[in-house]
């Protein structure tokens, strides 16, 4: 019995990063030792099960497993069937009452939900609280996919969800290794003219979801690594983080890509507005046309669409002869 019961509690204690501290873990020492779903016969039980963060909702749908669900928070979009869940608010800015309301028995988060208090009051109350590190890399999206089959008691549907998604994985990595060949050796492409220097293509993403706060992505941001997984070089890689968009930095920056979420390029009003940020016309993307945006959880949520949509964007920017 120790043989299979100890990996597994290695992998929750890897991967479940604990925003409450002394409750969260009694919670969670209760929970693990009460009859764990991998021991006798295998029944999923039903539970009542409230997911806060886009791609874990997503990750969930995707294994079959959405009868667990019972509200969901505003991040939650996809699929058009999470129209039909009561809402929770903001993953940022929980309000106990909502979420107890909804008289959940596990919690799903990311380590990016809070506040911490009301996540520990949450615990306290009796809810199995699960936060999950963000992780933005494809291995954390298939340590995630592992961790919510184990915590539904769907180990099976889990590995054979990352079976599939391995395989467009591996099929994504051919493609853009064919496509970066291609460009070197191409002396038409329009890339390969205006950065000739490089075997990368410089590109900035741009957060642009209010309009009176506007920032580009710098290191250990989700966009940054998409940006990585695309083969592209952040044009901001020196800044940590976010950091507020100035036309001096756009302009130094010259990048030849401009990412950008659906939601960010609607508040902006559209292409043109997103040109009239500082500096942005002053740089190759804006002079080609070199501007792509995708919804954000699609893009930035690193859920199980995620080789989908790095195939998708790689077709769109590589397109051009």
């Amino acid at each position: 019995m120790h043989s299979v019961t100890f990996p597994r509690r290695q992998l929750l204690q890897r991967i479940c990063a604990p925003a409450v501290k002394a409750a969260a873990i009694t919670t969670l020492s209760s929970w693990f030792f009460a009859s764990p779903s991998w021991a006798g016969s295998k029944v999923t039980v039903r539970k009542r099960l409230v997911c806060v963060g886009g791609a874990l909702t997503e990750i969930v749908y995707a294994l079959g497993l959405e009868e667990h669900l019972i509200a969901l928070d505003t991040t939650s979009t996809y699929p058009a069937a999470t129209k039909n869940f009561p809402n929770v608010g903001y993953a940022r800015t929980l309000s106990l009452e909502g979420v107890l309301s909804m008289r959940p028995q596990l919690l799903l988060v990311t380590e990016d939900a809070g506040p911490p208090q009301v996540l520990r009051q949450i615990s306290q109350a009796g809810v199995q609280v699960k936060v999950l590190k963000a992780d933005h890399r494809y291995e954390g999206l298939k340590d995630r996919i592992r961790v919510i089959g184990f915590l539904l008691g769907a180990e099976v549907r889990a590995e054979k969800l990352i079976k599939d998604i391995d395989q467009q994985w591996q099929i994504y990595q051919e493609d853009l290794s064919h496509k970066m060949r291609d460009n070197l050796s191409d002396k038409n492409n329009t890339f390969a003219k205006n950065n000739s220097s490089s075997s990368q293509f410089k590109a900035m993403f741009i957060m642009a979801h209010s309009p009176q706060q506007v920032m580009v992505a710098g290191q250990g941001t989700s966009a940054d690594a998409v940006m990585n997984y695309l083969h592209l070089e952040n044009a901001f890689k020196k800044v940590q983080g976010y950091k507020p968009l100035t036309p001096e930095s756009v302009i130094a920056a010259q990048a030849n890509i401009i990412l950008l979420t659906d939601q960010g390029l609607q508040a902006q009003g559209g292409m043109r507005g997103i040109l009239r940020l500082p500096g942005v016309m002053q740089t190759p993307a804006a002079r080609h046309r070199q501007i792509y945006s995708r919804e954000a959880n699609h893009l930035l949520g690193f859920g199980p669409r995620l080789p989908s949509m790095l195939h998708s964007l790689l077709e769109e920017i590589h397109k051009i002869k």
